[in-house]
């Protein structure tokens, strides 16, 4: 059964390869993802996105910008949950690349699917 630091890994490494279904697949169908949580640019609401409807049009919002990586720097689990302090690369079409280093916090539920995602931003560092 995947754990919620494998369903981390698993998603970071679908993102880079670009695996829409892939990713997507990894969520439970009620899952919320807030990346970054509250108001952004991404979630002008600050509700987050619920299912896995609004998860693929955030995911088709996010490729458009560009191609991301990411990077696992320290990883911290607890029963279901997952805390990762990591770095998001973005490569833009101009290949330019605008980073931020986050915590995002990752909940599995019985099913090994993710229920939560939560990204907190430092914002102070995007470059």
């Amino acid at each position: 059964m995947n754990t919620a630091q494998k369903l981390a890994q698993q998603s970071l490494q679908r993102v880079a390869a670009g695996d829409k279904q892939g990713w997507l697949d990894l969520f439970a169908d009620d899952a919320l993802l807030q990346d970054p949580v509250g108001k952004s640019f991404l979630d002008p609401a600050g509700q987050g996105h619920r299912g896995k409807a609004a998860i693929e049009k955030f995911w088709d919002m996010i490729r458009s910008v560009g191609s991301t990586t990411g990077t696992i720097h320290e990883s911290f689990a607890a029963g279901d949950s997952c805390a990762n302090v990591l770095t998001l690369v973005t490569t833009l079409p101009d290949g330019s690349q605008s980073s931020v280093r986050n915590v995002t916090i990752y909940n599995a539920d019985s099913n090994g699917k993710l229920s939560s995602l939560q990204a907190y931003w430092n914002t102070d560092q995007l470059k």
